[in-house]
């Protein structure tokens, strides 16, 4: 099984992973505008999120609308949002998990229940962390295939946000702790209980030894009775 600083380095990946999804998740800047209007009475900045979709305007005022109708809203930004609250729902599961499969803490059971709940707590992160990263590629995939198109005008195009860029950056963190909770095999101290065996042994040896000194000390004293009848005899 692996060390507990490892183990507590995945730990700490993973929180950073669960965190970053869930605020990627609610991160208004999954693709932002190309175009800026210097018109004061225009918008400026244009961003578009999973739930809502902003404005920010050159006078300052930050503006954001709720997307209210799923059915209105594309294939993939559909998908992207259901995958992304999974991948949230699955990481903080397997977060607990790995609070209970750390060896630094008291709970979570024997040793070899340790090790297990730690190899389901990295599968249910690595799990949540293609949850994350397959949306997160199709997403992107859209909006450059979109931008490419010479159907569109300029001012319907856009780029990929910021919220993408912590999104996959999320994924890596679920993965790579995921991938280290699931090297913490218990099966790698099966010897243990014979280290745990050898000191009855070394009593059982002790005892025999005792015993073999303790047998030649009782004859002296027949040879003593031995001899003293002889000399009486004689």
């Amino acid at each position: 099984m692996l060390s507990t600083a490892v183990q507590i380095l995945a730990f700490a990946l993973a929180l950073l992973g669960v965190l970053g999804a869930t605020v990627a998740t609610l991160l208004p800047n999954w693709k932002v505008s190309i175009t800026a209007w210097s018109s004061i009475m225009t918008p400026m900045s244009q961003m578009q999120g999973l739930w809502m979709d902003c404005v920010w305007h050159s006078s300052g005022v930050f503006s954001c609308t709720m997307k209210n109708s799923v059915l209105s809203l594309p294939p993939y930004l559909q998908a992207t949002r259901a995958a992304m609250v999974l991948s949230c729902m699955v990481a903080s599961f397997g977060l607990c998990l790995a609070s209970l499969g750390l060896k630094c803490t008291r709970w979570g059971g024997s040793h070899r229940a340790k090790g297990l709940t730690a190899i389901a707590a990295g599968g249910c992160l690595v799990l949540a962390s293609f949850l994350c990263l397959v949306p997160a590629s199709w997403f992107t995939n859209e909006v450059i295939t979109a931008f490419l198109s010479t159907d569109l005008p300029d001012s319907s195009k856009y780029q990929p946000g910021g919220a993408l860029c912590v999104t996959f950056l999320s994924a890596g963190f679920l993965l790579a702790g995921g991938v280290i909770f699931c090297l913490s095999c218990p099966g790698k101290r099966t010897r243990r209980p014979d280290h745990a065996d050898r000191p009855v042994l070394q009593m059982d040896e002790v005892k025999q030894q005792q015993r073999l000194h303790s047998s030649p000390s009782t004859l002296p004293p027949k040879d003593i009775r031995d001899n003293y009848s002889l000399q009486e005899y004689v």
